[in-house]
């Protein structure tokens, strides 16, 4: 099926020259009964006019739409996804039975259903639809809107609710235009962002709104969508081949246009036949019936008989290539559907490839998800997931020396004290991505990952400084205790500063002097080497760990048993494990 073919029900024929010069006419308020007169008296003519539908307006808007613009479900029940929200009992249905949702904040990623769930709850609450998108409008759109509103609910009594898209492009000035209009309950918002609300709204703003997560829609989520997508278009283009074929007595009658306007019409003043549409194009959507030759019965029914060219290869390439966005999974439908039905597969599927780029926001949240998932692969030395989500991020373009950064932060964080070439490393890296810069430095960032990610850990250091950042925050007012005071002047010196004070290398042995001030003496900060306070003991956890990472066998710290009893269960548990797989 071509492009043409999908928007060929809006478009309307062109003016036959011939048929305005032998049917001319003087416009009056009478024109449909003189078209109709005169048609009938050409019915027994060579060329028999046709019936076609009218077209406004609407309907040219609607043709140049996107196919996942005009595919939109129209009720609550052909919505796809997101069953958490529009499932039986949830909580956004039972605010809509009784009849009003309140304000809402839908949070997202792109293409999973925000600004047509937000129409489909509109039109189940009967309430008048105004979108606005914060890319485009101010604070003079909204108070419009919220004045309409309010308006509106003194008349009628109907409320009206905004759906503003991109709802975090306003900053917080002009999100506090909202919070007086929602108190008083004049106007309704549905928000839709795809950054975190915690960080991008105001919390005035969210205490007025009701928060609700959407998810990304899964596969099988997306494969519904795609199906249910072509059995419409299929439908559109049968309506379209059954116009195109018409009764002979049938009459090609075109509406005048309502008032006057300057704006010239691209429809006809005249009764004109329709152009007869090609064997090619009249069997488009034709399925394979009995009448097939044993040669088309012998290859295998595609899976939609109409598109040949939506083999299941194809399909489930877009489903892969959507990952999750429905609006993404319809654009690439549209390419395929407008393909020609005998393109080869292999070229369709290297055109679908190319024709998407990876979903990476180097501002959004997914990146910090990322680095986020990376560190805590290093941490839990899974040197294979960490490099995993470190190719993610280089192959989705992201700088390498944020990278770099926080793998600087790792080498002391997490590797610390137990392995002190780990920090010298990684400034070396760091160094390495400035000065080769990508793509060779990605083997640079690769090599530290690995080498972080197997190195053994500590954070003695890191949970010393935590522990002594608390106890200064106590009281910043502590003096320094005398002994360990700097006396640079005779004066200090007479006032006690340094005295008493031993310098340590002067000395054969150890010797002590008052560090601390007297409120934290004895205090231990940094703790020794195997020191467990505070740690946590789970053997739930343990057991896991022993049963999926290290083959069954009991971890080499673990307490010894007189008997042997946690060593034999553990054993026991991995040999039911793997004959539970086998």
């Amino acid at each position: 099926m071509s492009q043409a073919s999908l928007t060929s029900l809006f478009t309307p024929s062109t003016r036959s020259s011939q048929a305005s010069s032998s049917l001319s006419q003087t416009p009056s308020r009478y024109g449909h009964t003189r078209k109709r007169s005169e048609a009938e008296d050409l019915s027994t003519a060579e060329v028999t006019p046709l019936k076609r539908q009218r077209i406004t307006t609407t309907s040219r808007l609607q043709s140049a739409a996107p196919l996942a613009e005009r595919l939109r479900p129209h009720t609550l029940e052909e919505f796809v996804g997101q069953p958490h929200l529009t499932g039986p009992g949830s909580l956004l249905m039972s605010q809509l039975d009784r009849g009003a949702t309140g304000s809402i904040i839908f949070w997202g990623p792109p293409g999973c259903g925000k600004t047509t769930l937000a129409r489909l709850l509109a039109k189940r609450t009967n309430a008048v639809f105004k979108e606005l998108s914060a890319t485009d409008s101010g604070i003079a759109d909204v108070r419009a809107v919220a004045d309409e509103a309010k308006n509106l609910l003194a008349l009628t009594g109907r409320r009206t609710i905004l759906f503003l898209d991109e709802v975090h492009r306003f900053n917080k000035a002009q999100q506090d235009i909202f919070l007086p209009f929602i108190e008083q309950g004049h106007l309704q918002l549905i928000g839709a962002t795809t950054e975190n609300p915690s960080f991008r709204l105001t919390s005035a703003l969210l205490s007025r709104c009701r928060v609700f997560v959407l998810e990304r829609l899964t596969d099988d989520d997306i494969r519904k969508i795609i199906t249910q997508a072509v059995q419409r278009v299929s439908q559109m283009d049968s309506s379209h081949e059954t116009a195109s074929h018409p009764s002979a007595h049938e009459v090609h009658v075109v509406d005048e246009d309502i008032g006057s306007s300057d704006v010239a019409s691209s429809q006809p003043d005249i009764e004109e036949p329709l152009p007869q549409p090609s064997h090619s194009q009249s069997s488009t959507c034709s399925e394979p019936g009995p009448s097939s030759t044993p040669a088309s019965s012998s290859q295998a029914v595609p899976l939609f008989p109409a598109y040949p060219q939506l083999t299941p290869k194809v399909l489930s390439t877009i489903v892969s290539l959507s990952t999750g966005d429905a609006r993404t999974a319809l654009s690439l439908l549209e390419l395929v559907l407008s393909a020609a039905r005998t393109s080869d597969e292999g070229k369709l599927l290297g055109a679908l490839r190319r024709s998407v780029s990876t979903a990476y926001d180097r501002s959004g949240d997914a990146r910090y998800d990322m680095i986020s998932a990376l560190h805590k692969s290093v941490r839990g030395s899974q040197g294979s997931a960490a490099l995993y989500w470190l190719a993610r991020m280089l192959s989705a373009g992201e700088d390498p020396l944020y990278i770099a950064r926080r793998m600087v932060v790792c080498a002391s964080e997490d590797i610390g004290l137990a392995d002190n070439h780990a920090l010298p490393l990684a400034m070396a890296t760091y160094q390495a991505c400035q000065v080769i810069g990508m793509p060779e430095c990605r083997i640079n960032l690769a090599h530290l990952v690995s080498y972080l990610a197997e190195a053994p850990k500590s954070t003695r250091s890191y949970e010393g400084y935590n522990r002594a950042e608390e106890a200064a925050k106590l009281d910043p007012t502590i003096p320094v205790p005398l002994m360990v005071r700097n006396a640079p002047t005779g004066l200090m010196k007479d006032l006690g500063y340094a005295e008493g004070y031993k310098y340590n290398p002067e000395y054969a042995h150890p010797v002590t002097n008052d560090y601390l001030p007297i409120q934290f003496r004895g205090e231990e900060f940094l703790r020794k080497e195997g020191d467990k306070r505070d740690k946590v003991w789970d053997e739930d956890a343990l057991r896991k760990w022993e049963l999926e990472e290290n083959g069954g066998r009991p971890w080499s710290g673990r307490p010894a048993e007189p008997d042997g009893t946690s060593s034999q269960m553990v054993q026991q548990e991995s040999d039911a494990a793997r004959d539970k797989e086998s």
